[in-house]
């Protein structure tokens, strides 16, 4: 089933698999698209993904990350990510942008320009000592706005969907989590209040992108940290992902805690028993799905992907690390050659982005050296 084709709301795929999005630092100073950037996803083209997701865009001035993120939070970034799409269209692929808004996690790039990072609620935990505020009732309509402009934005690119980031606690995580929302007006207080933010930046999306237009989500269904959303919670805001009319789930984790290696990013992936760590949330969601399941999550080896379709687990599968380590891994495997990624899930490739350098695998040498 791996290399048979499927859609998402007609958006036809020649595969099942997906590259699930990554951020790669390779955006110029003004978070535009970059020449280093369109080689890079020319090579995922060309290394056979089903689908591409982009790197996260950031969808407002207070919600980026980083220096290098991609933006799309003005109309200067479409000539760019246009270039992105036809990069990924000339080898058959498809191309879905990741938009997100960074919330609390900015707090490193806001304070760089002198701002402070926004967030639902001010928290004193040590998970969330940062500075950060909390936002304003205008300044959440203002970010609910900001999301369904730079959807249109996608689509007038010429890509073929859009995801938004609803996990890795970020500002959608943020506001669905009971650890970190703690509001008492409309945008908190309840699962429904919590769940009001994610609802109304579908509504301002659909709005401006047209029913006919793929919109995904990647949610995460749980958190690392104490107090946080439950798997059951979660579940139940995956079904209101469906009902909603998102097009499909990439089912992953909320809330990090202290750190990314015990949650998304999990290290020590050697054995198959290692692979597949959000298998049974997908699983169960998967279940009484509407829409298509997207399973991610230390995936290595064709026999596990293979596994997990045939056992209707998952329609698609995405993979992160194993395509930074080899580009062309799809297409190997398609081509007959299905040894394991060489990826030994050591994380290095993301701590060289927390150092300000593009996105590089130190076992393969595939990437980009540092900067100047």
């Amino acid at each position: 089933m791996l290399f048979t084709p499927t859609q998402i709301s007609g958006l036809e795929l020649k595969n099942r698999l997906v590259r699930s999005a990554t951020y790669d630092g390779g955006a110029d100073r003004r978070g535009h698209v970059t020449d280093w950037q369109i080689d890079l996803y020319e090579k995922l083209a060309r290394g056979g993904a089903g689908l591409i997701v982009t790197g996260l865009f950031s969808v407002h001035p207070s919600g980026r990350l980083a220096g290098r993120q991609n933006i799309i939070s003005d109309d200067g970034a479409v000539a760019g990510l246009s270039c992105l799409a036809a990069a990924v269209h000339r080898h058959g692929g498809k191309i879905a942008v990741q938009i997100a808004h960074g919330g609390r996690e900015c707090h490193a790039y806001q304070a760089y320009k002198n701002r402070t990072a926004v967030a639902p609620s001010v928290l004193e935990r040590e998970e969330f000592s940062h500075p950060h505020r909390a936002l304003a009732e205008e300044e959440i309509e203002e970010i609910i706005a900001s999301f369904g402009t730079a959807a249109a934005r996608v689509r007038d690119a010429g890509c073929d969907a859009v995801q938004l980031h609803g996990a890795h606690a970020y500002l959608v995580s943020q506001f669905l989590s009971p650890a970190s929302n703690r509001r008492n007006d409309r945008w908190g207080g309840s699962p429904e209040g919590r769940g009001r933010f994610l609802s109304e930046v579908y509504r301002a999306m659909r709005r401006r992108v047209g029913d006919d237009f793929p919109v995904l989500i990647k949610l995460g269904v749980a958190d690392g940290v104490a107090d946080g959303l439950t798997f059951d919670e979660g579940q139940a805001i995956a079904g209101h992902c469906m009902a909603l009319g998102f097009d499909a789930v990439e089912v992953s984790s909320g809330l990090r805690g202290q750190s990314y290696a015990e949650t998304e990013f999990r290290t020590g992936i050697r054995k198959a028993e290692d692979e597949a760590y959000f298998r049974s949330w997908a699983a169960a969601i998967r279940q009484n799905a509407s829409v298509p399941i997207i399973m991610v999550g230390g995936l290595r080896r064709v026999e596990t992907l293979q596994r997990v379709l045939d056992a209707g687990q998952a329609d698609l599968v995405a993979l992160s690390r194993p395509l930074i380590c080899e580009p062309d891994l799809i297409d190997r495997w398609r081509r007959g050659n299905e040894d394991a990624s060489r990826c030994i899930s050591c994380n290095q490739c993301f701590e060289a982005l927390l150092e300000g350098r593009r996105l590089a695998c130190v076992v393969s040498g595939a990437g980009d050296p540092p900067r100047d």
